[in-house]
């Protein structure tokens, strides 16, 4: 691997392929693609800034004695409210087991019994343990150090530091190249374009489009921006899943207590020590997340609280678990001895750039894999430890489709091509305020007045805050969000729906938006006009 920074630009980019996003799903693709030259885009230092660091659960396979391919898949079927791609979720949950063993040759340590036999955990609407997990809850972290190893020691990738991905530079129908700007804040230096054969998208989420969130600040949606833009068909945006056991300590990111606490035996209670799940799901404290996160919601909202309490796991809880204990500690709380106060958080994202098995978007020259992606594998409502699963098996799937047909070499004068520069400063303002309208008016529970406001708010940041590219992109991902949502009439999944409280079998489908449509639907909502109907896709 050679590193390089903002004022370094690879020479060979043209004859290979960009990978923006340095997660999980954009080192892997990296991996998957050599020998071919790949260019990494990272906006944090390698290994920092992604979603994949901070995963605790682990990753789903049907690997254990007795568990299949096919069962994981109805699970995943089951979790995803009607709107799983069953084809998909099967192709993703029979790759699997080549996945992980690409992961545990590149030295990923999975907990394994004195024997040497990898060992399973339990998690929410998991009908069996399937949970590769790593010393409990670090398998984000160990799993992507060992990647990051591994990308270091490979020859044919190149990692750009320091640097974001703005705009698609996009002739004739085809993405031939990507509009760069540095990270710094206060960096006064101009976008510049890098020239490639292929582009693979793999940015990560979008839970800073919310205030309260656990992914790290680079998750801002940009990737769903700027395929847009060029384009892209985006599907399912309304679906954004909120994690419902955040710990509630003011943190931003708020740290995470992981699912698997509750598949260990950690039961949700209110602040008179009533637990309130098992008169909401037949699974209780193990329902779907959407469930769960709307029922912690309604506590929090309703004055009693929430809390998780993780006595019943015992004094093991500090060995199973070192990351909880650890955040818990130092925020004066003992989860061995008093319950964890949480709240819903913005935590995945369902939706994003429309492609297919292969992963490729409705743009020529565009691909995408990870969390950025709507592949259909997760609906309305992602079932627990599937992300990182999806991130391996469709990294794979790109790279497997570059390679066997790379498009033709760029145009040497794409340099001409950048819109606009780097802001002299920030908008941290109007960042601010729509964090918190996204968060109030588009989160756990959402109405048609809400979302008209919110999508008000939107339309005037972008009249107000033109030149920071950065708030652009955030606030086309937002605009593409709340609109989904405000088509979409019926709860379904992620998205809950208070005036349109019951599922409609007539939209029991996954739904596309293109910008242009998004643009018409926000100008429509904020002026109080009824909305036209989300088109759907076909799931064939």
């Amino acid at each position: 691997m050679k590193n390089g920074s903002a004022s370094f630009v690879p020479a060979n980019t043209a004859d290979g392929v960009i990978v923006v996003g340095a997660g999980l799903a954009g080192l892997f693709t990296a991996l998957k693609l050599a020998p071919l030259k790949v260019t990494v885009i990272s906006p944090a230092p390698i290994g920092e800034g992604a979603s994949s660091v901070w995963a605790q659960a682990g990753i789903a396979a049907a690997l254990s004695e007795g568990d299949t391919p096919e069962d994981h898949a109805a699970d995943t079927v089951r979790a995803g409210a009607g709107l799983v791609d069953e084809t998909v979720a099967l192709l993703m949950a029979r790759e699997a087991r080549a996945r992980i063993e690409d992961l545990l040759q590149y030295g990923v340590p999975f907990d394994k019994d004195l024997e040497g036999t990898l060992t399973f955990g339990h998690e929410a609407a998991h009908r069996t343990n399937r949970i590769l997990h790593v010393k409990g809850d670090t398998a984000g972290r160990a799993i992507m150090g060992a990647i990051v190893a591994t990308v270091r020691k490979t020859p044919s990738i190149t990692v750009l530091e320091g640097v974001s991905a703005r705009d698609l530079v996009v002739r004739n129908g085809r993405v031939q190249g990507v509009v760069l700007a540095p990270t710094g804040e206060n960096s006064q230096i101009d976008t510049f374009v890098v020239p490639t054969r292929a582009v693979v998208l793999a940015t990560g989420g979008a839970g800073h489009l919310f205030s309260v969130t656990t992914n790290p600040v680079e998750a801002r949606g940009e990737g769903v921006a700027i395929a847009s833009r060029a384009g892209a068909v985006i599907a399912d945006a309304e679906f954004v899943q909120f994690h419902p056991t955040a710990i509630d300590i003011g943190r931003d990111p708020a740290p995470l207590a992981t699912e698997a606490l509750r598949g260990a035996g950690a039961l949700l209670i209110n602040g008179k020590g009533e637990r309130f799940m098992r008169a909401v799901h037949e699974d209780a404290e193990l329902g779907p997340r959407d469930v769960v996160a709307r029922a912690v919601h309604r506590e929090v909202i309703g004055g009693r609280g929430a809390f998780l309490d993780c006595r019943p796991i015992g004094p093991g809880i500090a060995e199973k678990f070192p990351t909880v204990i650890s955040t818990c500690k130092s925020a004066g709380i003992d989860p061995v001895h008093e319950p964890i106060p949480v709240a819903p958080a913005a935590h995945y994202h369902m939706g994003g750039i429309l492609v297919d098995v292969q992963g490729r978007s409705t743009v020529d020259g565009l691909w995408a894999c990870g969390e950025v992606t709507s592949t259909g594998a997760h609906g309305a409502n992602r079932l627990a430890s599937n992300s990182l699963l999806e991130a391996v098996v469709f990294g794979a799937r790109v790279a497997k489709d570059i390679a066997t047909a790379l498009p033709p070499l760029p145009p040497q004068n794409l340099h001409a091509i950048a819109r606009g520069s780097v802001a002299a400063h920030r908008h941290v303002e109007a960042e601010r305020t729509l964090r918190e309208t996204m968060s109030a008016k588009v989160g756990v529970v959402r109405d048609a007045d809400g979302l008209s406001e919110a999508l008000g708010t939107i339309i005037a940041l972008e009249r107000d805050n033109e030149g920071d590219l950065q708030l652009a992109n955030m606030l086309v991902t937002a605009k593409l969000v709340a609109s989904a949502a405000f088509a979409r009439n019926e709860s379904r999944g992620a998205n809950f729906r208070c005036d349109y409280p019951a599922p409609d079998d007539a939209l029991a489908r996954r739904s596309a938006l293109t910008l242009r449509g998004a643009d018409e639907i926000a100008r429509k909502a904020a002026g109080i006009a009824s909305p036209p109907r989300l088109r759907i896709v076909s799931q064939g």
